[in-house]
């Protein structure tokens, strides 16, 4: 993998308008193979926890932009047309990379991974640079946003966003843990990490913006200069909102959205969001 990092960064130091070599696109699809096997990602957890961003495969992943051309992507009865860079076809499965993919209008990007035992429900969309890992549902009308990590067994419930982050490209993308519950038209964007079995429901949107307050053990969460937002682990997070204490805000009666950690997942809560074996 160093060898191949260093052919990357060599390949994306190139200026925009050059012209690539028969190697060059070699070298490309070489690195794209290594994205959909897992084998090169955007971000990799440390053994302490922290999430550590690999700014060469992101310069990699905008190199293929500008390597590509724009191609007619539609299928052979017209029926449709799809028109994109040519270096980012639809990824191609087969029934050996043990991944559900449902009827019905879903999308993957070539250089996205999905590991086996992923379930897709029509319509969703991968975009490239994802990683997808065992066991994880994604839902109808689910995004997985380009350079976003997703750990094993999640559910991205009906509707959820997982925003990517590829620019910049030192900037972490959204990083969700393992048994984590995203429940439906949830939005988790800007590079906020949740951290393993949390569970956020309906509706919550996490931005980087966005400060989260924590009734159990009485703290805000916020994104610093130094640290993206995180949820902690196990926190339960629900649609709240803040009074607006200035004379107008008190005078309009005014609020604003504020997520609120209401509890810690316990044996009640694992019972409520179980997904059963046999949907996997």
């Amino acid at each position: 993998m160093a060898n191949l990092q260093v052919s990357i960064e060599t390949l994306a130091a190139k200026a925009a308008g050059s012209s690539y070599t028969e190697e060059d696109f070699a070298l490309f699809a070489e690195f794209k193979g290594a994205l959909n096997r897992g084998e090169a990602r955007a971000a990799t957890r440390d053994a302490d926890g922290t999430w550590r961003v690999n700014a060469w495969v992101k310069r990699g992943i905008l190199a293929g932009f500008r390597m590509g051309a724009l191609a007619d992507m539609s299928p052979p009865d017209r029926s449709l047309q799809f028109f994109d860079k040519d270096t980012y076809p639809i990824h191609k499965f087969t029934t050996e990379d043990g991944v559900r993919l449902v009827p019905g209008g879903s999308s993957v990007r070539d250089g996205a991974h999905l590991a086996a035992g992923v379930v897709c429900m029509p319509p969703m969309y991968v975009n490239v640079g994802a990683y997808v890992d065992e066991g994880t549902m994604i839902d109808s009308h689910a995004l997985v946003g380009s350079c976003a990590q997703v750990g094993k067994r999640v559910h991205l419930s009906a509707a959820a966003q997982v925003g990517g982050v590829l620019e910049p490209v030192g900037a972490t993308p959204v990083c969700i843990e393992d048994d984590v519950l995203v429940g439906g038209g949830c939005g988790i964007y800007e590079g906020t990490i949740v951290r393993e079995r949390a569970v956020l429901a309906a509706g919550t949107i996490l931005t980087g913006s966005t400060p989260v307050y924590d009734l159990v053990r009485e703290q805000i969460y916020r994104r610093t200069d130094d640290a993206p937002l995180e949820i902690p682990a196990g926190a339960v997070v629900v649609p709240g909102s803040r009074a607006v204490t200035s004379e107008r805000g008190r005078e309009w009666g005014l609020s604003l959205y504020a997520p609120v950690i209401v509890k810690y997942r316990d044996e009640k809560t694992d019972r409520a969001v179980q997904l059963e074996d046999y949907l996997r």
